[in-house]
């Protein structure tokens, strides 16, 4: 783009993302802040809320007021009193590795040196104070004349709760302010800590919980959130909490004394004398590359610590400069969060059992001793296929190393060699389906043993599943078990049927009230209303995935002509962008089917029809990538439709299938062979989920 040309206006597609962005961030800021209960790890959070940045920052028309981008955290709950706060409690910008902080100093070098001149009289662009980013609850601690007379939680950074009760039961909140060297006491002095449970109090608190036939908590995290928001404080004061506090949010000076500390690290020392918990982990640094250091030196040392940490934060030392580079959207430019990668740990693996996919696809789940990684307890694991269990050799009986891809999918990463006794024993792939005894094939170029039973009983319950979760038609409230629920009673033999329920069948249901029956058909029709492209992504068409679906959507338009043009022949589907002869046969041969044309007449009659507009080829946004094609196989640091969101936000464009249009095949951990024999195939460069990073990074610069 020229300099000083104005910005492309967002295809329809991108405002439509950064909507759905919004809404989908939106709940998970309030199952976090509100309710402490996320559905999400940190990690997806992140991608997310970059990914909708990284839009909003290209299309800057598609900002909302209303945008997490734009504000911090989720509303106070209900039962607590409101509390304003007198600063905004802003969250802080994330960098995944060294270049991302390098990154973040080279942009505050140039904002700095563009807005703010000289900047002698400020400060340093190189003294940094580096501290742990505990894994707690924020709270704001507030003083006047030495004495607390209010705490209250972040919530959504501007009003949060008032839990003053609960935080006086907190044994290390200050009640008064040390009398020390500090001469007089401010009038009003607000501060802002963590409020968390050492590893050990977690631990013996579950143990508790479970001795009084009480639910165990899932993590430290979450037991301290839910402690302090008892409404009752003699349940808070029975929870073993902690506080460190690292920032001062408001001072109003005695009259006559003096000012608030003006660097980070003299505001640390302010406050440990005015007896607040403050971490000794703690440095200073006028070296960049030695701040870096010491935050890497903790992704080794973490397990160490009495308590759980998800990073290392960098903060410039001079608050005055901080303040005068302000911030972007809701993170202030003075600070970045180093984050800690995805967690690992070693288990017995104890067994093997099978499960069936919606597109008949038989996956091997390891049955694991429970290990506890990054916050849950993980007693199985993905093995992926019977291919990669032998590649690496993985066995009944063996130490295996687990790890959670993007901080949230458990999988078996390999056995710990040296651990075996001999009396392993060699997982050996099944000949028959599980669920209905038909003989299992494997296809030409595929890793997977696949049931080819089209109506085997096993794929009912996730084909539906996959029909109604957040991918295809996003049928809010219709999770696992109540899709189990609504097959045993016979309600549903097919998604169709999803569109026929009536409120006195769901209350024929356990645990069905009238309003959650009234919610769940209410979102059921919503659901009609969804785009082509999520309806064709939850029919389940083996090999479409959302790339395919939304080139089919955007060429043919409504189910019917799909149908027409794939029945005829699957060449004609070979001319579109990511339909190679692999997803052109598999839509050919699931149009032919006349349970398909069945399927589908049922679901118009049910009003669920939607049409796309047609299109001859995909809108290319602008961007480093923009021209070029990926193609992702394998389990990658955060989930695939992120990392393909990440390089459509690029300008590039995310197919399903390798050809000669391919730039790069992106490769994790157990991909898929079909995939990288094209590859080699056609001569396609074969990348990692780094140097995609990197190269999306290098032409930008």
């Amino acid at each position: 783009m020229p300099k000083n040309a104005a910005p492309a206006s967002a295809p329809s597609s991108v405002a439509e993302r950064a909507a759905r962005l919004r809404a989908e961030i939106n709940e998970h800021n309030y199952r976090y802040h509100v309710l402490d209960a996320p559905i999400i790890s940190d990690a997806e959070f992140d991608a997310l809320l970059n990914e909708l940045r990284e839009i909003e920052s290209r299309y800057p028309e598609l900002i909302t007021p209303d945008s997490p981008t734009q504000r911090v955290g989720a509303p106070a709950a209900e039962g607590f009193a409101k509390v304003r706060h007198p600063q905004p409690i802003l969250s802080l910008g994330n960098a995944f590795d060294a270049a991302g902080v390098r990154a973040w100093r080279e942009r505050l070098g140039k904002y700095a040196e563009q807005n703010l001149g000289s900047l002698e009289a400020l400060g340093s662009l190189d003294d940094y104070v580096v501290e742990p980013k505990i894994d707690g609850l924020t709270v704001v601690l507030t003083y006047e004349n030495g004495v607390f007379v209010q705490g209250a939680t972040r919530g959504d950074g501007l009003v949060g709760e008032d839990i003053t009760a609960n935080l006086r039961t907190v044994k290390s909140v200050p009640l008064a302010l040390r009398k020390t060297d500090v001469a007089t006491f401010p009038a009003r002095l607000s501060v802002r800590g963590e409020a968390f449970m050492t590893i050990a109090d977690f631990e013996r608190l579950n143990e508790a919980q479970l001795a009084a036939g009480e639910r165990t908590f899932a993590n430290p995290r979450n037991a301290a959130a839910g402690a302090l928001r008892q409404l009752d404080p003699s349940l808070t004061a029975k929870r073993p909490l902690r506080l460190l506090c690292y920032a001062i949010v408001d001072f109003v000076p005695a009259e006559g004394d003096g000012l608030a500390p003006r660097t980070q690290w003299h505001t640390l020392a302010y406050l440990r004398k005015l007896g607040f918990p403050v971490t000794d982990m703690a440095r200073r640094f006028d070296d960049l590359e030695a701040a870096i250091a010491y935050c890497v030196s903790y992704v080794e040392r973490r397990d160490d610590l009495p308590f759980e940490i998800d990073g290392m934060v960098i903060k410039l030392n001079d608050l005055t400069l901080s303040q005068r580079l302000g911030y972007v959207g809701k993170d202030p430019r003075g600070a970045i969060a180093f984050k800690f990668p995805a967690r690992e740990a070693t288990t017995l693996l104890k067994d093997v059992n099978v499960t069936i996919g919606r597109t008949g696809n038989i996956v091997p789940n390891a049955v694991l001793e429970p290990v506890h990684v990054g916050g849950i307890t993980i007693t199985s694991a993905t093995l992926h296929n019977y291919d990669d269990i032998a590649r690496k050799d993985i066995r009944i009986g063996d130490r295996v190393i687990v790890k959670r891809a993007g901080d949230v999918i458990p999988y078996v990463a390999g056995p710990l060699i040296s651990a075996r006794t001999g009396h392993e024993r060699v997982i050996t792939p099944p000949t028959e389906c599980p669920y209905c005894g038909t003989s299992l094939v494997r296809r030409e170029g595929e890793v997977a043993l696949y049931c080819p039973n089209a109506d085997c009983p096993g794929r009912l319950d996730r084909a539906i599943s996959h029909f109604v979760g957040s991918g295809a038609m996003d049928i809010e409230g219709l999770g696992e078990k109540i899709v189990a629920q609504l097959i045993e009673a016979g309600l549903i033999a097919d998604v169709a049927d999803l569109y026929a329920l009536k409120k006195e069948d769901l209350l024929g249901l356990e645990k069905f009230a009238e309003r959650k029956a009234q919610k769940l058909l209410e979102a059921i029709e919503a659901s009609k209303r969804q785009p082509l492209t999520r309806l064709i992504v939850g029919l389940g068409i083996r090999h479409v995935g959302e790339m395919a679906a939304r080139a089919l959507a955007e060429r043919f338009g409504s189910l019917d002509a799909l149908i027409e043009a794939a029945s005829a022949s699957p060449e004609t589907l070979q001319d579109i962008e990511g339909v190679g002869p692999v997803i052109a046969e598999s839509v050919s041969q699931w149009a032919r089917r006349d349970s398909t044309r069945a399927l589908v007449e049922k679901l118009k009659r049910a009003g669920v029809n939607p049409k796309q507009e047609v299109r001859s080829m995909t809108a290319r946004a602008e961007g480093p990538f923009a021209g070029r094609v990926f193609v992702i196989t394998g389990t990658l640091s955060q989930p695939r439709e992120a990392i393909a969101a990440w390089i459509e936000a690029q300008g590039g464009k995310v197919t399903d299938s390798v050809s000669r249009n391919t730039a790069y095949l992106v490769v994790g951990d157990a991909p898929g062979a079909s995939k990288i024999n094209k590859a080699r195939q056609l001569g396609v460069p074969m990348i990692g989920e780094e140097e995609l990073k990197r190269l999306g990074s290098a032409n930008q610069s």
